[in-house]
């Protein structure tokens, strides 16, 4: 692979791929906390000095989404960053910002086990402080350290024959 910077993907394409990955798990999370905030049961107690204490509990439609959305989450993650990601490159958010992940020797996808892993592997870049996150910022091949890790770079999609017209 080449060493220029430019051969390799920008920290800031790189986040905002990330945030169009999560929105499903955000939607998908806020319409529990919707559901269990609005059917939760209060009780709620009064005392002789002015007070109150309340306390909630949770409804059986807002424990079977939990359940539901927990398992969606995990099947959506394990599809999209280890089954896309790792037999085609690009996770849906990647393939919208036009760049993949692939190994650094090979310039191939890693595979489904190993691009798990990375996703895995990227509790490294949040210790300490998120640090390994940013180091994308100053890294000649961006790359974070789950990445030094895997010996994986992220590079832009070359356009297609057909693209070039």
């Amino acid at each position: 692979m080449s060493s220029s910077r430019d051969a390799y993907t920008s920290w800031t394409v790189r986040a905002v791929a990330w945030f169009i990955d999560v929105v499903p798990v955000v939607i998908a999370w806020t319409l529990w906390e919707v559901v269990a905030l609005g059917t939760a049961g209060r009780d709620c107690v009064s005392f002789d000095g002015g007070g109150l204490s309340c306390s909630a509990t949770s409804s059986r439609a807002a424990d079977m989404l939990l359940g539901a959305v927990a398992v969606l989450t995990v099947g959506y993650l394990v599809w999209n960053f280890g089954v896309r990601q790792g037999t085609g490159g690009s996770s849906i958010g990647k393939s919208l910002m036009k760049f993949k992940v692939v190994g650094e020797r090979t310039s191939q996808p890693i595979g489904v086990g190993r691009s798990v892993l990375r996703q895995l592997v990227h509790v490294v870049d949040a210790v300490p402080c998120f640090a390994g996150y940013a180091l994308p910022l100053v890294d000649t091949r961006r790359q974070t350290l789950a990445d030094k890790v895997m010996s994986t770079v992220c590079v832009p999609v070359a356009p297609q024959a057909a693209d070039r017209r």
